[in-house]
């Protein structure tokens, strides 16, 4: 696992490197540590506030520690209509953590999310980013219990 000091000089260079390091380190971490936003206002000489603003501005991006796996469900119109709040239920029943939360043994973290782009195959949820269409809150359990 790399450090964050090093994600970080990675991109120190580069026009926009601060949101690059911080994909970067959630790639590598799954949220931002409070330590590597520290480090991030040195290197890219910013205030730690107007670091941290960035870090937190955009939805994708996480200062909070979370699960190995980030489960989001989209919650656009065409998801709603199809049934996404019987799915958001059965995921947080199943998992035992609300939205926002992240199941005790640190594997699963819960979110909403916006459009995914895959409005054909509602309702739709990512784990890790990846799409899982035609979700059913019936098929929750053989769909999370692949990544216990």
């Amino acid at each position: 696992m790399a450090n964050y000091q090093d994600i970080i000089a990675n991109y120190k260079d580069k026009k926009g490197g601060i949101i690059e390091a911080y994909h970067a380190l959630q790639r590598e971490f799954n949220y931002i540590p409070q330590k590597a936003v520290a480090e991030a206002a040195r290197v890219f000489g910013v205030s730690e506030a107007q670091a941290y603003g960035v870090a937190t501005f955009y939805s994708y991006l996480s200062v909070e520690k979370r699960g190995k796996y980030i489960i989001r469900m989209c919650e656009s119109a065409p998801c709603h209509v199809a049934g996404a709040d019987k799915v958001l239920k059965a995921m947080e029943d199943y998992l035992g953590i609300k939205v926002g939360e992240t199941t005790a043994d640190g594997k699963f973290t819960l979110e909403l999310c916006e459009c995914v782009g895959q409005c054909q195959a509602t309702p739709v949820i990512t784990v890790n980013s990846q799409p899982v269409f035609n979700v059913s809150s019936e098929k929750i359990p053989e769909i999370l219990s692949a990544y216990k």
